[in-house]
Formats: structure tokens, sequence, C-alpha cells
């Protein structure tokens, strides 16, 4: 008897991860009625830290062409895995823009950022890219945001965690650059939330012609670190950590 009634608990998680997107177009005209929702690049999945909760990213557009340039707004909610009611929401108006540096993608980042004994954070990923073959460019943003009670918080806005740009021939030879930036949760913190330490890595390569062949050449990785303070409110992206 106590194997079957687990049994349902054990595939519920799976079960509400298969059924998240079918409440999307509902999560949106709950957040933005009067909005273009842009489904296309909408995301959800079950919070490992909580089974019992879905989580969402959901783009629209806002002031938004016909080419898709313009401004996207951004709706981020936690919704209960079992019916798909929302439990806490919060919109930030123009949060993405897409231009030369296209609007791509979201992802939703569920890492352990434990940033308080009984708060732990989710991060949405937003990504741009280029458009030009032989100027390549891509950004990776993350915000991080907490739930406290029936509010949804942003605690983090817009750090670069990665970023990739170039120049080449579009034949071969080019230089290339790569950051990566990884967060961890640090010992000491303030207002009663933990500093978060980002360990940044640049990489650069250089790409030549020679014979027939096209040689790859990587640069030394250049290291940095950098600490975030919370302030009482957020932590304060520095204007070298964020995108362009």
């Amino acid at each position: 008897m106590h194997k079957i009634a687990v049994l349902p608990l054990l595939f519920f998680p799976l079960i509400a991860f298969a059924d998240c997107t079918e409440h999307l177009q509902t999560w949106a005209s709950t957040l933005q009625p009067d909005l273009k929702f842009d489904s296309a690049r909408a995301v959800c999945k079950v919070n490992p830290a909580n089974p019992g909760q879905v989580l969402a990213a959901l783009p629209f557009a806002e002031t938004v062409d016909a080419d898709g340039q313009g401004d996207y707004g951004l709706g981020v909610l936690v919704a209960s895995a079992a019916n798909g009611e929302i439990i806490a929401r919060q919109y930030q108006r123009a949060a993405i823009s897409s231009d030369a540096f296209r609007f791509e993608s979201l992802s939703l980042d569920t890492a352990r950022y434990q940033l308080a004994a009984k708060i732990r954070a989710f991060g949405v990923r937003i990504s741009h890219e280029g458009s030009s073959r032989v100027n390549p460019f891509g950004s990776t943003a993350l915000n991080l945001y907490v739930l406290e009670g029936s509010t949804l918080r942003p605690v983090l806005k817009a750090l670069e965690v990665i970023s990739s740009s170039g120049e080449w021939d579009g034949m071969c030879a080019g230089d290339f650059s790569r950051s990566e930036r990884t967060l961890s949760i640090a010992d000491k913190g303030q207002h009663g939330f933990a500093s978060l330490t980002i360990d940044q890595k640049i990489i650069g390569t250089q790409n030549l012609r020679k014979g027939e062949d096209c040689q790859r050449i990587k640069g030394k990785p250049a290291s940095a670190r950098f600490t975030l303070d919370y302030d009482g409110s957020q932590y304060n992206v520095p204007k070298e950590l964020s995108p362009l």
C-alpha cells in the first residue's frame, strides 16, 4: 500500500514538466492581456528546489516592428505545478531590446543560488546575437529573482555571463574573443544576503591561413574576480559586467 501511494508523488514532477507549456497562454493573458505574447521564446520548467512549483519566463512585444526590432517586456512567474495557478509574478517593461543585436532566446537558470538560509534565487538568461557574418557577436545576460511569500522580486539585473565577438574575412583569417563569467555564493554577505563572487575568464583566438589549412591559435586565458554585495534591495552590476 505504501508503494502505491508513493508512486504518483515520484512521477508528479515529470508530469508537471510535460504539461507546463499548456499554461503559457493562460499566464500570458493574465500578465499582459493587451500585448502580443511571444510564445515561441517563452520557457517554463519545474523548480528543482521545490517540485510543487513551476517557473516561467514570458516575453511580450511592446514596441516591436515587423522586422522584430524594438522593446520586449519580460514577465516572470512562479506557479503551482498541480494546477498552474500563479503564486507570484513580476513584470519588467522594456526589459529586452532587439535591434542589430537581435533578441535570440530565454532560458531558466536553476543553479543553487542560495542567497540566505531559506532564500534560494532562480535566474532568467536573456541571449542576443548579432546579424553580421564577418563580425559575429553574442551575449547572454542573467537576472536573478527571489520568491518572498506572494512577491517575486528581482535582486540582480543584466549581469553579462557570456559574450563573444570577432572579426574575420569570412573564409579563415580573423580574431575572436569569448568571455565567460561564473557565479558562486560567498561565505560573507551584507543585509542578510550572501555576496556573489564572479569569476571571469576571457580567451582570445586567432585564425590564420596556412596553405590549404585554417589554423586556430588560442591565446592565454585572462582571469579576473569580482564581488557583488547586496545593498538591501539588489546586487548592483557595474558597467564593465553589463551587456553593451
